[in-house]
């Protein structure tokens, strides 16, 4: 694994700290959480100070040990260090991603040459990694078990795939290399940030938002009246903000401005113009592949993934691509015949497609999505997801209150198992602001792991969302496309929530990216079943329960738009993979490059690519870069893996949902593909995935 696994918690003595620092001291809070209601802008740069200097006397301890290189003073020793670093990083970042500022944005300036240069430190301290060889090379006469192996084998790599092997002239491009794309990395982030909250417009007359429904013209005139404009509605390129215009709104102009801000965003030619950033993350990944011996970013990064290099990545997303343009096209001809009786002559384009295919399903398959949300309050169908995991694992959730927070519209959960035993802890944070990224996401606070005295240290999880907040006179209500997202990124909560792993850096999500998102998308496949929908998707007036004629349609449109959705996603794939397929940036021009490699892939018109590059956070900020596909790749296994229990006529069978708790407890403690063969007893057909689109029969 290239992610370096070498930082963590620790319960040390800080007499030479200041004490009156939050970061610094364990906190006396519930669990050990971190003490949010007491962290200031203030003590992050000394916290991260103090935290990098215990880091370093760590390391230097496990150099200067005078006794041989053993599995316990070197390879776990390496495991432990940093501990206090981790508790520093998991509620900085957490933060600055979800309730950030311009004063975090400078902190997190100073901060990342810092934390890069302690990286660089400890990878290419040649001292530490000969103490690191040492023990991987005899690391088969030392009668270790599977996890320790594992533990002596990604340790190694994450050194050798990290420049340890480098000569000395090399190991110092690479660490200029990794500070320039550090930073980088945080103002593409920022700039795309600055570009959304910057984006506002103003509707002035009612009659120009015919057709959207009133809970979404409620939101925007809530957001106006707070943004200064009372009696106007306000709508912006977050996606709560526009997409109920793309599906509902007749005013095709508006449709089409909203959508046009959304995918131009930090690609204007002004300060958070990305362009320039992109072509300078692409020049060093490729320089840095090179320092490795690669021809591209590519076939460096996919090296420790299941897919192992860009000719197999490539030929499976060709794979599903061409099924899915097949279906786009045949969805495009039948919305085209729709925009043709209300504008005869005129062709469909990107801002027509969601209004169309709304209308369609509603004449195809009588449903209306705005039918379904008051079924779909958010703390219910967070609560059905809770419900699913009581069911598959025995867990139970029991809500928190008066717990340390960042913010007011967080929420804590105390996770056990049916035994009462604590499993974590997990915080929920679903509404926009200003501060926080696009998107929604999972973060460990602080991980799992299992200390030399064996304390097992149950892990802290976080969910991210960004969903509609609750109005005057509406609670929050989700979209289906919200209620996958929320129990997709409960999903990769469950994963870090259920670690059993000894050592850190195997714990919960630290496994390949191609394999990461099995778990979550797994999940997803329970938000529509009927048996769960009756336990979460209650009218928020009336408290009725979902008809079965509600959920029949659903399930009867679950096939629908499918070539869309895919050809979306895997466009952006694609697109992933030609950017870090590159063997040089030179007289790279960004939109120029996209414009080509969607004319390649054979992209129609009628659809954009779902992430455009400029505002592309999964490629140029997240660490998901030339791993894209893993989304789909993923998708193969989870409808695989649901199969599993689907063939057993009980979607909660006992024994199938053990074998994947067990899947889920190992973590990375285990390669990604033996686990997966362990659970289903045969290799993923990627049939069910296509089945399961409408693609096949």
């Amino acid at each position: 694994m290239r992610k370096l696994f070498l930082l963590g918690v620790i319960a040390m003595s800080l007499l030479a700290c200041n004490h009156t620092n939050p970061l610094l001291d364990q906190p006396e809070t519930p669990y050990g959480v971190p003490a949010f209601d007491q962290v200031k802008n203030e003590h992050y740069l000394p916290a991260f100070e103090e935290a990098i200097r215990q880091n370093k006397a760590e390391i230097e301890a496990i150099v200067n040990n005078e006794a041989e290189p053993t599995f316990e003073n070197t390879i776990v020793a390496l495991d432990r260090s940093g501990l206090l670093l981790d508790r520093v990083t998991g509620v900085f970042f957490n933060v600055l991603e979800a309730d950030g500022s311009d004063e975090m944005n400078e902190i997190a300036e100073k901060v990342s040459p810092m934390l890069s240069e302690l990286s660089d430190g400890i990878i290419l301290n040649e001292a530490l990694f000969q103490r690191v060889k040492a023990v991987f090379d005899q690391r088969e006469q030392l009668g270790l078990n599977p996890e320790q192996m594992r533990l002596v084998t990604e340790t190694y790599k994450s050194f050798a795939d990290n420049g340890a092997n480098l000569p000395a002239d090399k190991k110092e491009r690479l660490k200029e290399i990794n500070q320039e794309l550090g930073l980088l990395s945080l103002k593409f982030g920022n700039n795309v940030v600055a570009e959304t909250n910057a984006c506002q417009f103003f509707v002035t007359k009612e009659e120009d938002l015919k057709g959207l429904p009133e809970g979404a013209k409620a939101a925007a005139a809530e957001e106006a009246a707070a943004a200064g404009h009372p009696g106007e509605w306000l709508f912006t390129p977050k996606r709560t903000s526009f997409t109920p215009v793309l599906q509902y709104c007749e005013n095709r102009e508006l449709r089409k401005q909203l959508l046009m801000d959304y995918t131009t965003r930090a690609n204007h030619d002004n300060e958070n113009d990305n362009k320039a950033v992109i072509i300078r993350e692409m020049e060093l990944r490729i320089e840095k592949a090179k320092l490795f011996g690669y021809d591209n970013a590519a076939d460096y990064i996919l090296a420790d993934c299941m897919a192992k290099n860009h000719q197999t990545v490539d030929a499976f997303l060709q794979s599903v691509w061409a099924p899915s343009l097949e279906a786009a096209k045949r969805e495009a001809a039948a919305l085209q015949e729709l925009l043709e009786a209300d504008m005869p002559g005129e062709k469909l384009q990107p801002w027509d497609w969601w209004y169309y295919a709304e209308k369609l399903r509603r004449a195809k398959y009588a449903l209306d999505e705005e039918e379904l949300k008051p079924y779909f309050e958010l703390s219910n169908v967070r609560r059905g997801a809770f419900g699913v995991a009581t069911k598959l694992y025995g867990l139970q959730f029991e809500p928190l209150t008066d717990m340390p927070v960042y913010n007011k519209e967080v929420e804590v959960f105390k996770v056990t198992d049916a035994e009462g035993e604590l499993i974590g802890i997990l915080y929920t944070d679903y509404f926009p602001r200003a501060g926080k990224r696009p998107g929604a996401w999972m973060n460990n606070i602080l991980p799992q792991y299992i200390d030399a005295e064996g304390t097992d240290h149950r892990p802290v999880i976080i969910n991210v969302g960004n969903f509609n907040k609750p109005t005057a006179g509406n609670p929050s209500l989700l979209s289906m496309d919200d209620v996958e997202t929320l129990f997709h990124e409960f999903g990769h909560a469950l994963h870090g929530l259920l670690s059993k792993a000894h050592y850190k850096s195997l714990s919960g999500t630290n496994t390949p990216r191609d394999f990461v998102e099995l778990p979550s998308q797994f999940m997803e496949n329970y938000a529509y079943e009927p048996e769960v929908m009756k336990t979460y998707a209650f009218h928020y007036q009336t408290g009725e329960v979902i008809p079965d004629s509600l959920i029949a349609k659903i399930n009867a449109a679950g096939k629908f738009n499918q070539g869309f959705v895919t050809t979306e996603l895997l466009s952006a794939s694609i697109l992933d993979m030609d950017f870090h397929e590159l063997e040089t940036a030179e007289g790279l021009d960004v939109n120029a490059f996209e414009k080509a490699s969607l004319e390649k892939m054979g992209m129609i018109d009628e659809i954009i690519v779902r992430y455009r590059p400029t505002f592309y956070n999964h490629i140029f900020t997240t660490g998901y870069e030339a791993g894209y596909y893993s989304y789909t790749w993923a998708a193969v296994l989870d409808a695989d893996a649901f199969a599993a229990f689907k063939e057993t006529g009980n979607l909660f069978d006992a024994e199938t949902a053990a074998r994947f708790r067990h899947l889920l407890e190992q973590g990375g403690t285990r390669d990604a593909q033996e686990l997966y063969l362990e659970f289903r007893g045969k290799e993923a057909d990627p049939k069910n995935l296509l089945r399961r689109k409408g693609f096949i029969e």
